[in-house]
């Protein structure tokens, strides 16, 4: 298996492997990334082969500091604020793409902007250093699935055809980054996320606009109808969970059940409801398990983001 523990040895592998272009899978605070070079169109396109991944649905691009970002990007004054505010840290921004950012049109799926963030875990700050270029890395998992908040979960997922997983623990956030596009005059949010869509609004001082529902042209990753979901159908705000699911619960008044039973917070907490989500979908999704029956979530603060990956995992599957 190609997992190595990440130290200072297999962080310079990985930074060589990347800049050879190769796939590298690495921890980030929210979840586990699929990084290639975002300046080599072949790293790239091979980042959407890997992950069975639709060509029109963008990558997010990962910074070392801002610096490094408006080489490629432009900031605006919005952008400077929330970045000032957040980064490093689980935000995305949608800025236009400078014209000669370098970037592969593969990142941005052709369009003129480009998602791009400075990630918080100390793991993705050093291969980015060690690296030395623009990092593409959409969750590593396949596209549509779970994603991973562990390097088990990267391994079980894309196995060997990943050059290297970086194993550092696991996510501490275990929610993707929340984006907002400030690549013209209104500011738009475009995934709920990791970041609670008040504390933005509270930070520049004024409403964002919120993208809603789903689309099939996404201008931004995580906006495709059916995504993060497991194998096994879900079923949202249930009181009662029938025979043969399993129920992911949330907060201390959880039903009587014969079957399989997580709580994401027993105590009712949003934060550990987000960071266990994407493991106990995980661990929920057996064989014979015929759906996963899920508890009613507060739609307030991370509870949001929640209910956005849930919605997803929940809709009708794209037909193969």
């Amino acid at each position: 298996m190609n997992i190595e523990k990440a130290d200072a040895q297999a962080v310079a592998k990985a930074g060589a492997v990347l800049r050879a272009g190769g796939l590298v899978a690495f921890p980030t605070e929210t979840v586990y990334g699929l990084g290639a070079d975002a300046t080599q169109a072949h790293a790239v396109a091979a980042i959407f082969a890997t992950k069975g991944r639709p060509r029109f649905n963008p990558l997010i691009v990962h910074a070392v500091d801002v610096a490094t970002v408006e080489r490629y990007a432009i900031m605006t004054p919005v952008a400077k604020v929330l970045a000032a505010a957040f980064w490093p840290g689980p935000l995305t921004l949608v800025l236009q793409r400078r014209a000669d950012s370098g970037l592969s049109d593969l990142v941005s799926a052709g369009m003129d902007t480009v998602a791009i963030r400075v990630p918080g875990h100390p793991l993705a700050t050093a291969l980015l250093a060690e690296a030395q270029v623009p990092v593409a890395a959409p969750s590593a998992n396949r596209s549509g699935r779970v994603s991973p908040t562990c390097a088990a979960h990267v391994a079980a997922d894309l196995g060997d055809d990943v050059d290297l997983i970086l194993d550092g623990g696991p996510a501490t956030v275990g929610l993707e980054s929340t984006i907002v596009d400030c690549s013209g005059e209104v500011v738009r949010l475009l995934r709920p996320g990791a970041i609670a869509t008040d504390l933005i609004e509270e930070t520049i001082g004024s409403p964002i606009s919120r993208v809603e529902g789903a689309t099939e042209t996404p201008t931004s990753p995580g906006q495709l109808e059916s995504h993060y979901a497991p194998a096994a159908r879900v079923r949202l705000n249930v009181e009662r969970p029938e025979k043969g699911e399993a129920l992911l619960a949330f907060g201390p008044n959880v039903p009587e059940h014969n079957g399989l039973v997580l709580n994401l917070s027993a105590r009712g907490d949003l934060t550990e409801a987000a960071v266990r989500l994407f493991a106990s979908l995980r661990e929920l999704d057996q064989p014979g398990v015929s759906a996963i029956a899920v508890m009613p979530i507060p739609d307030t603060g991370l509870g949001e983001a929640i209910n956005d990956r849930l919605t997803r995992a929940a809709a009708p599957r794209p037909r193969v």
